[in-house]
């Protein structure tokens, strides 16, 4: 995550949707922070803006939603498509086989 004063920090993802998520980090952040998310979903990179919403204690760190916040169409399509993409390789990678 970039913030507005250009720090970065890192984080894990936890869960993922074309609307927000949720991410695992060292220390919580502000609620209605508005950061620049950076990841890789696949060969997807994916760069856009999202609103910090109020973190989680976790056992180890914190969990921090997040909302994205003006995505565009082009944008959402393209994690739509990642996404089911990557359910559709760990369902395939978790099918039991049969002998």
């Amino acid at each position: 995550m970039r913030l507005p004063n250009r720090r970065e920090v890192r984080g894990k993802l936890h869960q993922l949707s074309i609307t927000g998520g949720l991410m695992h980090v060292e220390k919580p952040l502000d609620e209605k922070l508005e950061v620049e998310l950076i990841f890789h979903l696949g060969k997807t990179t994916i760069r856009e803006k999202a609103q910090i919403m109020f973190p989680m204690w976790a056992t180890q760190g914190w969990l921090q939603p997040f909302r994205f916040i003006d995505l565009p169409e082009d944008s959402k399509n393209a994690l739509q498509t990642s996404l089911l993409s990557f359910i559709q390789q760990q369902s395939a990678s978790q099918a039991p086989t049969i002998s």
